[in-house]
């Protein structure tokens, strides 16, 4: 039901639309823009604390996105969302 992003922030898999590798991602120009617009809309929380972000996770809310930075792998994310007992 709940997928723990790192630190102390959890979001509902319900709420959750994507989840990005920053890495690769932020290679292509649209996403930089996205990410610099959700930044200005102060739509983006940094779930990574201190450490580099790694991945970001974009969540739906009554439709309206944030997205939330977080220093977990997005592999490690996906494999999370995927155990048993968090449906």
């Amino acid at each position: 039901m709940y997928l723990h992003i790192g630190n102390d922030f959890v979001v509902k898999k319900s709420d959750i639309v994507a989840i990005f590798d920053l890495d690769n991602t932020s290679q292509s120009l649209l996403t930089r823009k996205y990410l610099s617009r959700c930044e200005k809309e102060g739509r983006v929380i940094n779930a990574s604390g201190e450490e580099l972000p790694k991945s970001f996770v974009v969540c739906s809310y009554n439709n309206s996105q944030k997205v939330y930075l977080s220093q977990l792998n997005s592999s490690t994310l996906l494999r999370r969302s995927d155990q048993k007992g968090l449906e």
